[in-house]
């Protein structure tokens, strides 16, 4: 079996805050927050997106956020590739909301289908085989763009995606430093990526 994300932590300035707006986003059972003030400014090198399968359930996961307080970076919209959106939650994080359809086939729901971590990364080559010496397997891969990591269902995808293609992606100014503010919890870990993504140890 490949590597696995076991759990995502976000570092968050008031936790009970960001729990309170990932339960109504819809993400709480996804994703852990922790408090801790390191120091970032701008673009923080990733996003979280949330795979589900209309376009009725892209609105609900938007509307929900911006109801929470989020920020919309992309409004949601149709595209050649489905519909979809960016918000920015209260405690910095991007978040996207996507689907490949472009048709409602039936009620809205909040079922998500995948949640994935992309990595915005200074050499996707590289980084990519950073990973694979680490345990994970490729299941796609677009050269120098884009790299897709196989994961088992029901466990956080990861990917990875040239920096400032990915802040274009999500709407965002790509410049930024300082603490990434996320943590990815991982049989493989501890350890740090080359563009300084924190692991630590975790079970699957």
């Amino acid at each position: 079996m490949p590597t696995t994300i076991a759990s995502i932590t976000l570092d968050v300035p008031d936790p009970t805050a960001a729990e309170a707006f990932y339960d109504s986003f819809g993400v709480g059972a996804h994703v852990r927050v922790r408090a801790a003030e390191a120091p970032t400014t701008g673009f923080r090198g990733y996003t979280l997106s949330l795979v589900v399968s209309q376009p009725n359930i892209v609105d609900t996961f938007i509307g929900a956020a911006l109801d929470g307080g989020a920020t919309a970076l992309k409004p949601a919209k149709k595209g050649f590739w489905g519909y979809g959106g960016v918000v920015q939650a209260p405690d910095g994080a991007i978040w996207k909301v996507a689907t490949s359809s472009k048709k409602n086939t039936g009620p809205a729901s909040r079922q998500i289908d995948d949640i994935v971590l992309l990595l915005g990364v200074e050499d996707v080559k590289a980084s990519r085989q950073f990973y694979v010496d680490h345990g994970m397997e490729v299941a796609k891969s677009f050269g120098r763009k884009y790299v897709e990591f196989a994961t088992p269902p029901a466990n956080v995808k990861l990917a990875l995606y040239g920096r400032r293609a990915l802040a274009k992606d999500a709407g965002a100014a790509p410049d930024g430093s300082g603490s990434h503010r996320i943590t990815i919890g991982s049989a493989a870990g501890p350890f740090m990526d080359p563009d300084g993504f924190a692991w630590e140890a975790a079970s699957v």
